[in-house]
């Protein structure tokens, strides 16, 4: 192979690579990790404010729960005693008394207890329904997350034995115009060589003047016309 055909396997090489690249920065699958990720953030900002309105209610309605029972508790026991009791009139009356006034306490906890209840469960089904939402999408993060990985090592791969065979094709030109070519591909990234098609560049795109493609056409062999506007070399 001459100097011509060891440059243009060095610029497909890195050509090659620039596009590995870039489809290992840019999977479908990552953008679509993206959008599941920001619809979860918004789905745990939804579960935190609903959470934190259910809250206090939820506290208060275990408040009420305990006292109930509490309150119930002491009635029984109390109830108990009555039944069981041998004592005087005037201790049993007072027996009674108190369990009258256990009694209306417990029918008023009670009460409290259910209207807690009645605005606890629509706050509940609402942190439920967030969840219920949220477990699909953490399902497919994960999924993502896998499929990714696993294409990311693929391409890794792929990338190894590109570069690889890179060194390769950059040993096999000339020190100097391996310079030039490693200077260019420094400034523009991507490749440090270009061919020309139809008048332009293919490289930056740019059309090159009539006079730089008489100057193109006209390079003696093994010499390479930087392009005005990339500074790439110019294949013939």
């Amino acid at each position: 192979m001459n100097e011509t055909d060891n440059l243009r396997a060095l610029m497909e090489a890195d050509r090659w690579i620039d596009r590995v690249t870039a489809q290992r920065n840019h999977l479908p699958e990552m953008a679509e990790l993206v959008t599941v990720e920001e619809e979860l953030r918004g789905l745990l900002k939804a579960l935190n404010e609903a959470q934190a309105v259910l809250a206090p209610v939820q506290s208060a309605y275990e408040d009420a729960q305990r006292e109930s029972g509490r309150l119930r508790t002491r009635a029984e026991g109390l109830d108990s005693t009555l039944s069981a009791s041998t004592a005087n009139a005037r201790e049993l009356a007072a027996l009674q008394g108190e369990l009258a006034h256990v009694r209306e306490l417990l029918a008023r906890s009670e009460d409290l207890e259910l209207d807690y209840l009645i605005e606890v469960e629509p706050l509940d089904e609402i942190v439920n329904a967030v969840k219920a939402k949220a477990q699909p999408q953490v399902a497919r993060r994960t999924e993502l997350q896998g499929v990714i990985a696993e294409l990311r090592a693929g391409l890794d791969d792929e990338l190894v034995s590109l570069r690889t065979g890179r060194v390769e094709r950059a040993s096999a030109l000339s020190a100097e115009l391996l310079a030039r070519y490693d200077a260019a591909f420094s400034r523009v990234g991507t490749s440090g060589a270009a061919q020309v098609d139809a008048a332009r560049c293919d490289g930056c795109r740019i059309a090159l003047s009539p006079l730089d493609v008489d100057r193109w056409k006209g390079q003696a062999e093994g010499s390479f016309m930087p392009c005005p506007e990339c500074g790439r070399l110019l294949l013939p």
